[in-house]
C-alpha cells in the first residue's frame, strides 16, 4: 500500500496486487508503455495520454511526471513511512547524518559535494544513473562531508556507503 499526495492537495491510496493496480480501492483499466527513456505512453478509459518523467528523487521519495503539458509533483510515501506516520513519527530525531548510502545500484555520473564541503538538507550530493535514470541525491540532513567514497564512473550498489559525515 502506498500513498500519493500531488502538488495539487489530492491524496490516493495505491495498491499493487499482482500486475493490477488499484487507487483509492477502484481497479485503473490502463495500459502503459515505454516509449523511450523517460517518455511513456497511457491508455485510460479509452483516452491516450503522453507522459514524461522529469525527475525522480527516491531518497525523498518524490517524482514530478508530466501528463501532456501539466506537471505534477508526487510525494510518494510506503508502508513503513504510513506506519510511522500514524504512530505520530513524522522527522528524523536528529537532522545531522553520517552518511549517504546509494538508493539502488547505479553509476556515479557526477559528484556535485566536496571534502569538508557544510552540507544543508536538500543540498545536491552526486548524480546516480539507474535504469537509465538520472537522479540527483540529496542531502536528508545536515553536516560536513568528511570523505567521499566513490568516484565519477564508478558502479555502485544499493546500500553501498558513497559519503560520510
Amino acid at each position: 500500500m502506498y500513498s500519493v499526495k500531488s502538488n495539487e492537495g489530492s491524496e490516493k491510496q495505491v495498491e499493487i496486487k499482482k500486475d493490477q493496480l488499484f487507487v483509492d480501492g477502484n481497479l485503473l483499466d490502463w495500459d502503459i508503455s515505454r516509449v523511450s527513456q523517460h517518455h511513456y505512453h497511457l491508455i485510460s478509459q479509452g483516452k491516450s495520454y503522453n507522459l514524461e518523467l522529469v525527475k525522480a528523487d527516491y531518497q525523498a521519495k518524490q517524482l514530478v511526471i508530466k501528463v501532456e503539458d501539466q506537471e505534477f509533483e508526487l510525494d510518494v510515501k510506503d508502508k513503513m513511512d504510513l506506519l510511522l506516520k500514524k504512530m505520530g513519527i513524522t522527522a528524523m530525531a536528529t537532522s545531522t547524518i553520517a552518511e549517504v548510502k546509494a538508493p539502488m545500484p547505479g553509476l556515479i555520473l557526477e559528484i556535485i559535494a566536496e571534502v569538508g564541503q557544510e552540507i544543508k538538507k536538500g543540498d545536491q550530493l552526486m548524480i546516480l544513473e539507474a535504469m537509465k535514470m538520472e537522479n540527483v541525491l540529496t542531502a536528508q540532513g545536515e553536516g560536513t562531508i568528511s570523505s567521499i567514497e566513490v568516484a565519477k564512473g564508478d558502479s555502485v550498489e544499493k546500500n553501498q556507503v558513497l559519503i560520510k559525515f
